[in-house]
C-alpha cells in the first residue's frame, strides 16, 4: 500500500530550485556576451530561454507535480508513441528544420521544437511501465534484452538518421538505468554494453563526423577550427577562472572567443566567472540531485515508482555531467545542453516536466519496506 505525502520532497525541491536559480543567473551572464558580439537580440534571448523555456517549463513542472505518477503507467505506450512520431516528424519536407548539419527541429510559425528531447522522458516512462510489468520474466533473454531492444530501436534509428548522437546517449541512459534497477542479469547488461561499443565502431566507420570527434578527443590538435577550437577556448575560459574565478558577469571568452556561449559551452562561462569553487559547488548540487533522486526511487511504494524515478535522476544528471565533461575533455564533445542552464527551449521545458513527475513520486511512500508491483 501507498501512503501519499502531503507536500513532494522538500530537499529535492530546494535542489531542483537552486539549479534553476543559478541556471537562470549563469544563463544571463553568458546571454550578453552573445548579444555584445551582435549576434542576438537580448529580446529574442529573453524570449526564447527565460519565457518561451524556463517559463513554460515551470508550467509543465508545476503542472505534472500535481498529476499522480501512477497515470503515467497507463499511457506510457501512447506518449512513447507520440514522442516517436513527432521524432520522425523532422524528415518530412516543409516541416523539419536543418541546422548546422542536422536535421531536428520542427518549425511551426517562426518558432522551432526538438521533438526529440520528448523521448527522454517518454522513453523512461515506458521502460519503467514495461519492466514493471515483466518483472517475473526479468531473468529471461527474451523478455529482457528482447524488450530492452525492443524498446530503443526506433529512437537509436531515428536519432542516429538526424543525426543527434548527444540526444541518443541520454534517452539510452535513462532507459538503461531503468533496464538495471529493474533487476536485470549482469550477463545481460554486458552483452548490451558490449553490442552498444560495437555499433559506435561501426558508427565511427561510416559517419566521418563520429570518427573527427572521437579523433579530437584523442588528440585535440586535430580539427582545431571546429570541435578542437571549442574544446580548447573552453579549457582556456575554465583555467582562467582559477579558485574563485574572475566574478559574476567579469568573463571575458564569452565575448570573444567562446564558441556558443549560452549553449553546450555555458559551463565555461560559469568556470571562468566562479572560478573552481563555483564550478565544483555547481557539480556537487547536480550529484546531490542525483542521490536524492535514488533516495526517493528506493523508498517508493511500487516497482513502476522505482524505475520512474530512478530513470529520470539518471537522466537529468547524466545529461549534466556528459556536458560538463566535454567542456572539460573528458569526454569526446556532444553538443547537448547543461541540464537546467543552457539555452534550449525544447531541453528546458522537457527537464522541467522531468523534474515535476520526479517531484509528484516524492509525494508517495510505502508503508513498509515491501514494494508492491
Amino acid at each position: 500500500m501507498r501512503a501519499p505525502r502531503i507536500k513532494a520532497d522538500k530537499v529535492l525541491l530546494l535542489l531542483i530550485a537552486l539549479l534553476v536559480v543559478a541556471g537562470a543567473m549563469i544563463f544571463t551572464s553568458a546571454a550578453f556576451g552573445l548579444v555584445a558580439r551582435g549576434e542576438a537580440g537580448m529580446s529574442s534571448v529573453v524570449f526564447n530561454h527565460l519565457i518561451g523555456g524556463l517559463g513554460i517549463g515551470l508550467v509543465f513542472l508545476l503542472t505534472v507535480m500535481q498529476i499522480d505518477y501512477h497515470r503515467w503507467r497507463q499511457f506510457a505506450p501512447y506518449v512513447f508513441g507520440l514522442a516517436i512520431i513527432g521524432t520522425a516528424l523532422v524528415f518530412v519536407p516543409g516541416l523539419g528544420f536543418s541546422h548546422g548539419g542536422g536535421t531536428r527541429w520542427i518549425l511551426i510559425g517562426g518558432h522551432t521544437f526538438q521533438p526529440a528531447e520528448m523521448l527522454k522522458i517518454t522513453g523512461i516512462i515506458a521502460a519503467a511501465a514495461y519492466f514493471a510489468t515483466i518483472r517475473g520474466k526479468i531473468a529471461t533473454y527474451q523478455w529482457a534484452v528482447g524488450g530492452f531492444l525492443a524498446i530503443i530501436a526506433l529512437p537509436v534509428l531515428l536519432l542516429i538518421l538526424q543525426p543527434d548522437l548527444g540526444t541518443l546517449g541520454i534517452v539510452l541512459a535513462g532507459i538503461g538505468t531503468v533496464f538495471f534497477m529493474a533487476g536485470a542479469r549482469w550477463r545481460d547488461i554486458l552483452i548490451i554494453i558490449l553490442a552498444g561499443l560495437l555499433a559506435l565502431a561501426l558508427l565511427a566507420a561510416i559517419r566521418p563526423y563520429v570518427r573527427d570527434r572521437i579523433i579530437t578527443f584523442i588528440n585535440p590538435s586535430h580539427n582545431q577550427q571546429q570541435e578542437g577550437y571549442q574544446i580548447r577556448q573552453s579549457l582556456i575560459a575554465i583555467g582562467s577562472g582559477g579558485v574563485f574565478g574572475r566574478g559574476f558577469g567579469q568573463g571575458v571568452q564569452k565575448f570573444t572567443y567562446l564558441p556558443e556561449p549560452m549553449g553546450d559551452s555555458i559551463f565555461a562561462v560559469a568556470g571562468e566567472e566562479l572560478g573552481f569553487a563555483g564550478g565544483a559547488l555547481l557539480i556537487l548540487v547536480f550529484l546531490g540531485l542525483a542521490l536524492r533522486g535514488f533516495f526517493i526511487a528506493a523508498h517508493a511504494p511500487d516497482l513502476f515508482g522505482a524505475l520512474l524515478a530512478a530513470g529520470i535522476s539518471a537522466g537529468l544528471v547524466t545529461q549534466a555531467f556528459i556536458n560538463i565533461a566535454a567542456m572539460l575533455s573528458i569526454v569526446p564533445l556532444t553538443g547537448i545542453p547543461l541540464t537546467f542552464v543552457s539555452q534550449g527551449g525544447s531541453a528546458m521545458m522537457i527537464s522541467l516536466a522531468s523534474a515535476g513527475i520526479l517531484l509528484n513520486v516524492s509525494k508517495f511512500r510505502a508503508k513498509s519496506g515491501k514494494m508492491s508491483g
